[in-house]
């Protein structure tokens, strides 16, 4: 399995049998992504929650691609209502696809599209695949349940916002490291805009004082877990 940061919070997840999972592709409108919409492909567009930079270009990816959505109840017949696939979940439930198991977590945090039509509750994501797990919190403020889902699945990499403004910063972020306990930990979501500037370097140094392992994944980096 490969996984790649276009950043933001955007992901593509490569599994070994082929299929291509996208998280959150904000792109085309993303003034630090590497990448535009139409150099993409997915078979599956999981969105964490409904706001504009994270939601992104994925209708324009999934017309191209006819890639299935997946994403809470309310953001799914969203998606449906705009003659896309969807499959509804909500927060605590999980379903077994062809890539693995997806869970969607709680996330702290707002969800309205960006033409105001209220997206569900956010979420976090997680995923069992080619035997590996990882969590994306999705846009989040720190909360103790991160223990508590540490505690019940063994997290490889931890996906999670160091931004601050709209999501955890730093500190928050370290704190979530150490209550979620994964293998590794992934910084996302800062310095797309002036106000989530962060320098992440530091996030890695403070991960490290605690014992544990960061990767900072450049703009476009594709790594193999």
């Amino acid at each position: 399995m490969r996984l790649k940061y276009f950043s933001h919070s955007a992901f593509q997840i490569t599994t070994d049998s082929g299929l291509v999972i996208l998280i959150d592709p904000f792109l085309d409108g993303n003034p630090t992504s590497p990448t535009t919409s139409d150099k993409v492909k997915a078979d599956f567009i999981v969105l964490t929650h409904a706001h504009g930079d994270h939601v992104g270009d994925s209708f324009k990816i999934a017309k191209r691609c006819d890639s299935l959505f997946i994403c809470v109840n309310e953001l799914a017949n969203y998606c449906i209502s705009k003659g896309f696939r969807a499959h509804n979940m909500h927060i605590g439930g999980s379903h077994k696809f062809d890539f693995g198991t997806l869970k969607f977590t709680i996330a702290h945090h707002g969800s309205m599209t960006p033409d105001n039509t209220y997206g569900g509750e956010p979420a976090g994501v997680i995923l069992s695949i080619d035997g590996k797990v990882l969590y994306h919190t999705g846009d989040t403020g720190l909360f103790y349940d991160m223990k508590l889902i540490g505690e019940m699945t063994t997290i490889d990499y931890m996906l999670l916002p160091i931004g601050d403004n709209f999501t955890m910063g730093i500190t928050d972020a370290v704190k979530a490291v150490e209550l979620a306990d994964p293998g590794v930990a992934i910084p996302m979501h800062y310095n797309t805009f002036p106000v989530i500037e962060a320098e992440p370097l530091e996030f890695k140094q403070r991960i490290k004082k605690i014992g544990k392992r960061s990767i900072v994944m450049e703009y476009g980096e594709e790594i193999d877990l």
